[in-house]
């Protein structure tokens, strides 16, 4: 059995701008200049108190900004304008997944249990994921407690494992728990990031992942790393 885990923010959906706008409503809130956008992406894929901290320090009002971003988020998320549409190839290639039974889908992502059932809700996707690790079941990426965590509720060994993200704290992750990183390149972060952070195979679509799961599924000790 194959345990194939995906992040979802610059991964499965693309939710930059609902993730900018609401840093910057967060901010506002308390006075405080916004990080650029590139700042506001850099630090998405870790749990919030750690994303805030990295933005304001630990002596910032991390807490208030947090409790402050969550409800913009909220509240930006019931306008149709900030709908986050999933990346291009998706859908095809999670059913492809999910109709095999070889294979486990999971995620392993820094939104909390909340975010994470709105978003199988609107995409039909209870069923999908039987596996979920969220900022609310393990320490932030790039601790590999969210991959050893699903590794233990499945059965799953290293070597029969993926993780596939867009941020240099995905592969991070995926090494720590010896697992085989695979870096997208749609994502919020440069492909460098991820190189440096010791990614794998990174692909430039889902076409180009179903490529590489399908190798990976097949005959993993060609591609493990």
């Amino acid at each position: 059995m194959k345990l194939v885990l995906f992040d979802v923010d610059g991964t499965l959906v693309d939710s930059q701008n609902i993730i900018v706008a609401a840093q910057r409503m967060a901010f506002a809130a308390h006075g405080l200049e916004p990080p650029s956008r590139e700042r506001s992406l850099s630090i998405v894929g870790l749990s919030l108190v750690e994303a805030f901290t990295v933005l304001v320090g630990s002596k910032g009002p991390v807490a208030g900004l947090v409790d402050a971003y969550r409800d913009s988020f909220h509240t930006l998320r019931q306008d149709p304008a900030n709908a986050e549409p999933l990346f291009p190839g998706v859908e095809s290639c999670l059913e492809w997944l999910h109709g095999r039974k070889d294979v486990v889908l999971g995620i392993a992502t820094g939104k909390s249990r909340r975010g994470v059932a709105h978003l199988l809700d609107r995409h039909g996707w209870q069923d999908v994921f039987p596996v979920i690790q969220t900022a609310d079941d393990a320490p932030s990426k790039p601790h590999p407690g969210m991959i050893l965590q699903a590794m233990r509720e499945t059965g799953a060994l290293p070597h029969d494992t993926v993780m596939v993200g867009d941020s240099s704290f995905d592969m991070g992750m995926a090494r720590a728990a010896g697992v085989l990183p695979v870096g997208v390149s749609w994502g919020f972060q440069p492909v460098a990031a991820l190189v440096e952070a010791g990614a794998g195979p990174i692909v430039d679509s889902y076409a180009e992942l179903e490529m590489v799961l399908r190798e990976f599924l097949n005959t993993p000790s060609k591609i493990f790393a």
